[in-house]
């Protein structure tokens, strides 16, 4: 029991941030047409985790992510689903892609802020949340890019100066 415990709370620590997905619909990827985006990346699709490539993953290399993006020129919506010890959660997190700040909500339920900037073709989330003592916030660096010709998606994430990390999904084709 406590084996779950703390993996459902490292599971909440690095996963990105989350919305109530009762109040949230997805369109599947397949079904939206994929047109020329005026962005400096092109997240759409769906992704699947490959652990094997990820770093300094340690408990999550038990966790089985499917992401499918959407994304127009403003936003970008993940919706997520994950599976760790045995358990299926769905999230979904959006992203203004011209610096608002997004409310979304973490992994366990926190309400949080974001905001994301492009660095050159680089998505960059900082994530800010209530901090565990009362007054104090904390905050997190999410770092998203393509490589391999649009095929890998890499999320790194990164909290103070402890080392990041590094999650790379593959895309499905």
């Amino acid at each position: 029991m406590k084996l779950l415990l703390i993996g459902t709370a490292l599971l909440a620590f690095v996963l990105a941030g989350c919305a109530d997905p009762a109040t949230e619909t997805a369109t599947p990827a397949a079904v939206v047409a994929l047109e020329p985006l005026d962005a400096p990346a092109d997240f759409r699709g769906t992704w699947v985790l490959n652990t094997d490539r990820g770093e300094n993953l340690g408990m999550m290399k038990a966790v089985n992510e499917t992401i499918v993006a959407t994304q127009t020129a403003d936003q970008i919506t993940f919706d997520m689903t994950d599976v760790f010890a045995g358990m299926t959660t769905e999230r979904t997190i959006v992203y203004d892609l011209n610096g608002a700040v997004m409310p979304n909500k973490a992994a366990m339920g926190a309400q949080s802020e974001t905001v994301s900037t492009w660095d050159a073709d680089k998505l960059v989330t900082i994530w800010t949340e209530e901090g565990a003592i009362a007054g104090t916030e904390t905050q997190r660096t999410e770092t998203r890019w393509l490589s391999d010709a649009g095929k890998t998606l890499t999320v790194s994430m990164a909290r103070g100066d402890n080392p990041p990390i590094v999650f790379v999904f593959e895309k499905a084709e």
